[in-house]
């Protein structure tokens, strides 16, 4: 039975929504949705599985036109560590999600329809308005984070052209349920996606509301034309954690590039997963030893900040000097020259410098 906050929250976003375009018209006269994996094939009034995508009379119709969470946070947060160290990333996010991960930590955004225990609210504001608070405070990257961002890619799409215009580089921070058409439709309007690898087992990803496949798809995908790309995952004590599923997901991403820069973060009882204990130390040093064996370069651990070793520092693959040292989201010490490394002049994969224009008009 669908709640009253949540009847209240769907009258409230259809003001901000306005005709999609990642969608075709089926035989049938449904929807095909194609801004996730899902392909949800939506009938006359009813909703993806996202529950913001929705078919009215017999046009798609998406988010548009509001945040509903917006601030400056390190890059280094999202996480990118091989962009731009040290440097402010104007971040917001909107309300909905193809997922239903009983971790998540932006529940009251991602799960905001679904759960009437979720808090967060529409707020009305316009691109050209996100761009000048990125502006404003400096920020040269702009990211559509917090909830799944390819859900709402028309509207992360109005942003981004319009802070290419002047040199800001636009990313995303997703699940990495996408298709081909949504990675052709954002493709050029960015540089750089963050994707949480959230296990290498199908199994676990039918709990959350996912396919592994799509997720693999989208990472081959995004290395194959050029789009800078870090993966996460989140290590949780009889989720995935074990020597041979981390050893599958190292392995399959030191196939597609060894450059892939894989984080092991630590997860934290939250939402409704409360049971598997806090990830230790331990267990994500563990995980990176495993990468770093799988022979990936750049295998980093997150979430406990000092108590990792150097495993929270960029290193030289080659010559194995520190060239990025942080704490937590903190970058403390930058050796880097230019994208290159001091002592060996071995070029670092990643974005280093901020171009004075990024994107097309």
């Amino acid at each position: 039975m669908i709640s009253e906050e949540a009847t209240s929250l769907r009258d409230t976003l259809s003001r901000y929504s306005r005709p999609g375009v990642l969608y075709e018209v089926m035989e049938d006269g449904r929807l095909l949705c194609s801004a996730c994996g899902h392909r949800c094939r939506i009938g006359a009034g009813k909703e993806g599985i996202c529950k913001v995508r929705y078919n009215r009379d017999g046009v798609l119709y998406v988010p548009h036109g509001y945040v509903s969470g917006i601030q400056v946070d390190p890059i280094e947060k999202k996480p990118f560590f091989h962009v731009l160290p040290g440097s402010p990333a104007l971040s917001f996010g909107m309300l909905g999600c193809d997922y239903h991960c009983a971790y998540c930590q932006n529940w009251f955004t991602s799960q905001a329809i679904r759960d009437p225990g979720a808090t967060a609210r529409p707020r009305a504001i316009t691109a050209g308005e996100l761009v000048d608070l990125a502006l404003r405070h400096r920020a040269p990257v702009i990211t559509s984070t917090y909830n799944e961002p390819l859900i709402t890619s028309e509207w992360a799409v109005e942003i981004f052209r319009l802070a290419g215009q002047h040199g800001i580089i636009c990313s995303y921070v997703s699940n990495g349920n996408g298709t081909t058409e949504v990675l052709e439709y954002i493709r050029p309007f960015i540089r750089m996606y963050k994707i949480d690898l959230k296990s290498f087992r199908q199994k676990n990803y039918q709990q959350l509301g996912g396919r592994l496949n799509s997720v693999l798809d989208t990472i081959v995908a995004l290395r194959d034309v050029g789009i800078w790309l870090e993966v996460v995952t989140l290590v949780i004590e009889g989720f995935n954690d074990s020597d041979g599923e981390l050893r599958d997901i190292a392995g399959f991403l030191a196939g597609v590039s060894p450059e892939i820069p894989w984080h092991v973060t630590a997860f934290h009882r939250d939402y409704r997963m409360v049971d598997p204990e806090d990830t230790g130390a331990a267990t994500l040093i563990r995980a990176a030893t495993i990468g770093k064996e799988q022979g990936l370069h750049y295998v980093y651990a997150g979430n406990i900040p000092g108590g990792l070793g150097d495993l929270e520092n960029t290193v030289c693959p080659s010559c194995k000097t520190t060239l990025v040292e942080r704490t937590g989201f903190r970058v403390t010490a930058n050796h880097m020259v230019d994208g290159s490394c001091p002592r060996c002049s071995g070029t670092i994969p990643g974005i280093w410098s901020a171009p004075a224009e990024n994107n097309p008009a």
